[in-house]
């Protein structure tokens, strides 16, 4: 058996029922799944012990998930559509704080119960962001719906370490602090052609 059961990869060559789950490592963690009922289930060595999946409604659609190797950071969004403002007020008021929150995607196949066939099989890891709410234009006589996100980075998405556009001499000296190679940088600044010197 490698990375994929084999029931499950068999169930994969037919007509099958396809579970894709989300897992949220916020405190206390958020459980969800794009089906309709709750389900228990749990991560293949993520969430041994398992725990029930609430049912996040009908998938429409899965944002493209790309894994980036030495890459910028790529931005994703789940999306939870057709809310009613009260549900979406009280959803928002009781979510945990998800910024930096490690996000997790899974799939496995469902039976005839609807039940998953095995653990969640892990298939893409990103970083939780910020969470989002808009308002779709609402034809006349029906009700106002939500839509609510997640938005999710993958990849090198720090922001600690500035980009270095401007040499000072400040920068040359955080990375040596005996070169004076951009002492004289801030009179080039002002139109005075310094004398370069090397330190060593």
């Amino acid at each position: 058996m490698g990375w994929v059961p084999d029931n499950v990869i068999e169930e994969l060559r037919g007509s099958h029922q396809l579970g894709i789950f989300l897992r949220i490592a916020t405190d206390p963690a958020l459980h969800m799944w794009f089906g309709i009922n709750d389900i228990p289930a749990n991560f293949d060595s993520i969430d041994p012990d398992g725990t029930v999946y609430l049912g996040g409604g009908r998938l429409v659609g899965v944002p493209t998930l790309e894994v980036l190797v030495n890459g910028t950071a790529d931005s994703v969004e789940f999306t939870l559509s057709g809310i009613d403002p009260a549900t979406a007020a009280k959803t928002i008021d009781s979510l945990p704080v998800v910024r930096g929150a490690n996000v997790q995607m899974g799939i496995t196949t469902l039976d005839q119960y609807f039940q998953p066939m095995s653990d969640i099989i892990p298939i893409w890891t990103g970083t939780a962001s910020h969470v989002g709410e808009q308002s779709p234009a609402t034809p006349s006589g029906q009700s106002v719906t939500l839509t609510l996100s997640l938005a999710v980075v993958a990849g090198e998405a720090t922001r600690s370490r500035p980009a270095r556009t401007l040499w000072s001499s400040a920068h040359q000296k955080a990375i040596s602090s005996s070169d004076k190679f951009c002492d004289e940088t801030a009179r080039l600044a002002r139109g005075v052609q310094p004398t370069w010197t090397l330190g060593y």
